[in-house]
């Protein structure tokens, strides 16, 4: 009986313990779980941080936006005035009185680009000589673009270099630059003396910038076979005067007038930097250099011509 009631008290007491660790891993699967949970948790927290960063590196927000394209304003003249007709029949007369009919009007492939005309006058005074005059208008217009710049911009490069080629001619002697005011955006004269074989001649070039569109006058003359020679400060205000009439020819065949007596100021005004950009216009980026009527420079134009 004894032994009986041994193993009845060892049998409780395993029982015991295997209770005791049931109820121990009972307790236990709660905190597993919520360990688990809480792991999951922060996987999720991860994941849509994640996520986020993602959605916002793809829309832009946390990168710096990319820099609008550059933009240029419209160039504000769209037409050149017909050359020949440019000058009125009074100032023609003036200036080269025995051809002031016989205008030669220069080849362009965009004559509303670039456009040029000419006229030569020799009065014949037999025994006592004779006056020749040659006269020349040149214009020449820049359209704005994203790659060269704004038309006014180009057109003030190509202003100064017609200035500078002018006062670069071979042989010019008593050469004066005189700034112009009163016409188009900004205007200069260059005058000088060229001997020649045939005689001593007066030169004038008279350049003027009319926002996008660049005129070149040149007239020169010489009084031949003994006759005296033409006043140079006649000549040049007779130049002037040609250069204010085809400037508002300009402005006229784009629908504006006063181009020749009011100065317009623009964004390439003399004050400011000028553009080193080239012809914008696919007439214009083939303009020559010196001259919009000729490969040579407008000076060296009009001695060939005498």
């Amino acid at each position: 009986m004894q032994r009986a009631a041994q193993r009845d008290d060892r049998a409780h007491a395993q029982r015991a313990r295997r209770l005791r660790r049931a109820l121990v891993c009972a307790a236990a699967v709660p905190a597993v779980l919520i360990t688990a949970a809480c792991s999951s948790d922060s996987g999720d927290s991860k994941a849509k941080s994640g996520e986020e960063s993602t959605r916002q590196s793809a829309s832009g927000t946390s990168q710096p936006s990319a820099s609008a394209s550059p933009t240029v304003p419209a160039a504000a003249y769209q037409k050149l005035p017909e050359p020949c007709s440019a000058l009125s029949k009074k100032t023609l007369t003036d200036l080269v009185p025995e051809g002031a009919k016989s205008g030669k009007k220069g080849s362009s492939d965009d004559p509303s680009a670039r456009a040029s005309c000419s006229w030569n006058s020799l009065d014949n005074n037999g025994v006592k000589g004779s006056q020749f005059r040659w006269l020349n208008i040149s214009l020449l217009r820049f359209d704005s673009d994203a790659a060269r710049g704004a038309g006014d911009d180009q057109a003030h490069a190509y202003y100064s270099q017609q200035v500078k080629d002018a006062q670069s001619v071979d042989g010019a002697k008593n050469a004066r630059v005189v700034p112009l005011s009163g016409t188009g955006s900004e205007a200069t004269t260059v005058r000088y003396d060229l001997k020649k074989k045939e005689g001593l001649f007066k030169q004038q070039t008279v350049v003027a910038r009319v926002k996008n569109v660049v005129v070149t006058v040149d007239y020169n003359g010489a009084g031949l076979a003994g006759e005296k020679t033409p006043d140079a400060d006649g000549m040049a205000k007779d130049a002037q005067k040609a250069l204010k009439e085809v400037v508002s020819a300009v402005s006229s065949a784009n629908g504006e007038g006063g181009g020749a007596t009011s100065p317009t100021k623009d964004p390439a005004s003399p004050s400011e930097p000028a553009s080193a950009s080239a012809s914008a216009s696919k007439s214009a980026s083939k303009a020559p250099v010196k001259s919009a009527s000729s490969g040579a420079s407008p000076s060296k134009s009009a001695v060939e011509k005498s």
